[in-house]
Order: structure tokens, then C-alpha cells, then sequence
């Protein structure tokens, strides 16, 4: 039997101000308040155990502190005219918290449904903060810490500090000793760079990046012409989603990194532009890359969303595969260095390109998750086996399906899992069914695999 209660947590002299949005919060906003009621799924969640279980008072106290430390969670985000947004950091303020009260049996469900109830429904930015808390208790302590934010507040970067920093303060450090310890860059001193001359020229900079990339690159990457019919005739169609869980891509990317002197990023993403090469008819190929933008100290630390894209494109990329990863190297390091920008800007000058018949295909989408900190063999043990003696290991499944998502037509998520790699992807059926998602994900790994064993790892 299941009991809710409400309880409060209460803010008071914390850092407080208002200011232009950054860069990172337009961009995100805008994406959030084009859904509307579809919003949610771009809500961050986290079902968090205690163990040993707490006391809600100490759990509220810990959460309190973890507000004073990151100006995101006390946020709100408020439209300026036609084309403005402001933020507004609350010094003080009252975050509600919901708490519900089963048996430790019920526990874990309790919590994947409380935090189905905080997650599944969007937030009002101009009014409350991007931060949502539930409880979980069982016989007077807190078993389950359930968190929904706002893609707002951070992404998933930023998710991983904020989990990392609430970890830290319930074992006893404070957020102003923290912060002493790692200064963290808060979202209204980020906002003052971005609008300083040195901020405004690298917005320039940053879209005349993108605008020359864009005229350059293919003007279409499937050649599929039977893809503008069916995207016509079948408008209420779903993306399908599957994911391959990989131990051999996991081992065979980091040695074919090492080997070749490059990131096992650069080794995914090289893989990735080959194989869509191969299969799409364009030897030239563009992605869209998530970028964390954190390459300073303090930008590292901070619980905000400040990822963004940057425009990829790779030249003869179906040529040699050992040539695309060598390339992808230095084509990423020029596009990350333009990966921050007035996302509405660009998108004006992107959507008078696309008008005249100039822009590239830029419905291909690359979106690397994983924390440099985390590797897949932190916590199980690393596998004796070749990669290639792994792939009988690889599962591939087909979790669900989404909407239609604007200029998307292929997705690629990477994730790190215990002992494996994971390729997440959506696509669209118009280009791409059930049967390429497939050969493109197996692709991928076998190519990274093929070369490990290539370099002497059979």
C-alpha cells in the first residue's frame, strides 16, 4: 500500500540574477517549447538508490545544498521580445517534493512510477524551476531519490557532474567547499562571455563555419527517390529505435585507437562516416555532432545544458576506412572548435540557405554521451577474448518507436554499458528500414572489429 505525501524543500540566500540566456538554454528552450505536450521526452530522469537508506531530513539537506551549488536547478527561463530570453537565477524559493511511503518490496517499482509521474510532463519554464525531487520511504527512510530536470537546466554531461556532486555531498563535503575545490561555471557568467566582444566574434566565426560546410556538403545523402514520396504519403509513420549492445566493439575500439594515435571517438564517428557512405550512395558525408563545449577547467564542472552541434563533413569517406578515421580526427577538432553559437541566429541564416537550394543534408545526427571519466570496463573485468571472438556476444534489439522528429533522418547515440558499447538509433523508414538500420549498426562494429584483428589482435 502506497501513501503520498507532499513535503518542501526551502531555499534561501542563495545566488541570485538575471541575464540574457546563454547560448546552450536558447537552443534547448527553443527545441522544448516547439513540442509542447511532447516535451517530456527530452526530460532527464534518475531513479537514484540509498544505500545504506537516509532520513529525509538529511536527504532535503543534502538536495539544498546540491541548489546552492548549481545555479541551473533554481532557473527560470523567460521569452524578451521576438527574439530574446532571459534567465532568471532565484536566490530564494520553495522546491515541492513528492513522497511516497510503500514496503522495501515496493520500492523499486515505486520509484520507476514516481519518476514516470515527475518526468512525464512538461515544465513551464517562466514559472518553476527545472528541478523536480521524490522520495521513496520505507519504514522512516528514504530507499529511492527520484530526479526529473529539464533538458534546460543541464544535459548529459551536465547530469553526469550533478549526480557526481549529490554523491560527494552525502558523504559529508559542502557545496562551498566543492566549489572552492572545483570552480564550476554557472550559466549567468557564461551568458557574460557569450555576449562580450570576444563571445560575439566567436558566434560569427561559429556560423560562418556552419554556412560554408553546409554549401559544400552533399545536397542529398541517400539517394533514395522514392524518399520525398513516402515521407509525403506517410505522415503519420514511426521512427523505429533499436540498440546493439557490443563487448567486441568495446575492446576493438580502444585498440584500434591506440594503434592509430586517435580517440576511440574519432575511431566510432570515422567508422560510423564510412559505413553511411557505403551504404547511402554519397561518398561525401555530413553529421550533425553533439558537442559537450566543456574544454575548459571550469566549463568541465558545470551542472548547465551547453552542448550544441557541430557541423561534420567528411569528404570520400567510403574510400578507406583507416584514411576516414585518421581524417575524422582533425575535421572534428575544426568543427568542435565551432561548436558554440546563437542557435536561432544560425538557424535563419541555415533556413535562407535551404530557401535557394544551397544547403547540404543535415538530417544525419551523432551524438556521443559518454563521460571520459566512465569506461565499460570500470566495473566488470575486462574480457581475455579478440574482438573478433566477442561478436558472438553483440545483442541488437528494437526497445521502441518515436515520432517524427524535424530534419532527422538517422539518429546515433553512443552509450557506455558494463562490458560493452552501445549504438542507439533512430531512423526514419523513408530512407531507411529495419533491415539498413541493421546493416549499418553490425557495419560499424565490423569494421572496428576488422581492423583490430587487422593489427594483429586475432
Amino acid at each position: 500500500m502506497t501513501t503520498v505525501e507532499e513535503r518542501t524543500i526551502r531555499l534561501d540566500s542563495a545566488r541570485a540574477g538575471t541575464g540574457p540566456a546563454t547560448w546552450g538554454q536558447r537552443a534547448i528552450w527553443g527545441v522544448v517549447t516547439r513540442l509542447g505536450d511532447d516535451a517530456p521526452r527530452y526530460n532527464l530522469r534518475l531513479d537514484h538508490p540509498l544505500t545504506p537508506p537516509r532520513p529525509a531530513a538529511r536527504v532535503l539537506a543534502d538536495l539544498t545544498e546540491l541548489l546552492r551549488m548549481h545555479d541551473s536547478l533554481h532557473t527560470r527561463l523567460l521569452p524578451d521580445g521576438e527574439d530574446g530570453l532571459q534567465q532568471v537565477v532565484d536566490g530564494s524559493g520553495e522546491l515541492p517534493v513528492r513522497a511516497w511511503t510503500c514496503s522495501a518490496a515496493e520500492a523499486p517499482a515505486a520509484g520507476a512510477a514516481l519518476l514516470e509521474e515527475l518526468a512525464g510532463r512538461p515544465f513551464d519554464h517562466a514559472r518553476e524551476w527545472p528541478f523536480r525531487v521524490g522520495l521513496v520511504e520505507c519504514e522512516g527512510l528514504v530507499h529511492r531519490l527520484v530526479l526529473a530536470a529539464s533538458h534546460t537546466a543541464m544535459d548529459l554531461w551536465g547530469e553526469g557532474r550533478m549526480l557526481r556532486d549529490l554523491e560527494l555531498i552525502e558523504a559529508g563535503q559542502t557545496a562551498e567547499g566543492l566549489l572552492r575545490a572545483r570552480p564550476a561555471l554557472q550559466p549567468l557568467q557564461a551568458a557574460e562571455v557569450q555576449a562580450s566582444p570576444l563571445g560575439r566574434r566567436r558566434d560569427e566565426a561559429a556560423r560562418r563555419y556552419w554556412c560554408e560546410r553546409l554549401a559544400a556538403g552533399p545536397r542529398r545523402i541517400f539517394h533514395n527517390p522514392a524518399a520525398p514520396r513516402l515521407a509525403a504519403t506517410e505522415p503519420g509513420r514511426l521512427f523505429p529505435n533499436a540498440l546493439l549492445r557490443s563487448p567486441a566493439l568495446a575492446v576493438a575500439a580502444e585498440r584500434v585507437a591506440a594503434a592509430l594515435g586517435v580517440s576511440d571517438a574519432a575511431v566510432l564517428l570515422g567508422a560510423a562516416s564510412h559505413q553511411l557512405a557505403k551504404m547511402s550512395g554519397s561518398g561525401d558525408v555530413l553529421f550533425q555532432v553533439v558537442v559537450s563545449n566543456r574544454f575548459q577547467p571550469a566549463a568541465a564542472e558545470s551542472v548547465s545544458t551547453m552542448a550544441q552541434e557541430a557541423v561534420f563533413l567528411l569528404t570520400d569517406a567510403d574510400r578507406d576506412f583507416e584514411d576516414a578515421v585518421r581524417r575524422t580526427r582533425s575535421v572534428s577538432f575544426s568543427a568542435f572548435r565551432h561548436a558554440g553559437y546563437d542557435k536561432w541566429a544560425l538557424d535563419r541564416e541555415v533556413a535562407r540557405l535551404v530557401e535557394r537550394g544551397e544547403a547540404a543534408d543535415h538530417s544525419c545526427w551523432w551524438n556521443d554521451t559518454r563521460d571520459p571519466g566512465v569506461g565499460p570496463f570500470d566495473t566488470v573485468e575486462r574480457p581475455r577474448s579478440a574482438p573478433h571472438e566477442l561478436l558472438g556476444r553483440t545483442e541488437l534489439g528494437w526497445p521502441t518507436e518515436f515520432l517524427p522528429r524535424a530534419n532527422v533522418s538517422v539518429a546515433v547515440d553512443v552509450l557506455t554499458a558494463p562490458g560493452a558499447l552501445e549504438l542507439c538509433m533512430t531512423a526514419d523508414p523513408a530512407v531507411l528500414g529495419r533491415a539498413g538500420m541493421e546493416r549499418f549498426l553490425r557495419g560499424v562494429e565490423q569494421l572496428v572489429v576488422a581492423e583490430a584483428g587487422a593489427r594483429g589482435d586475432r
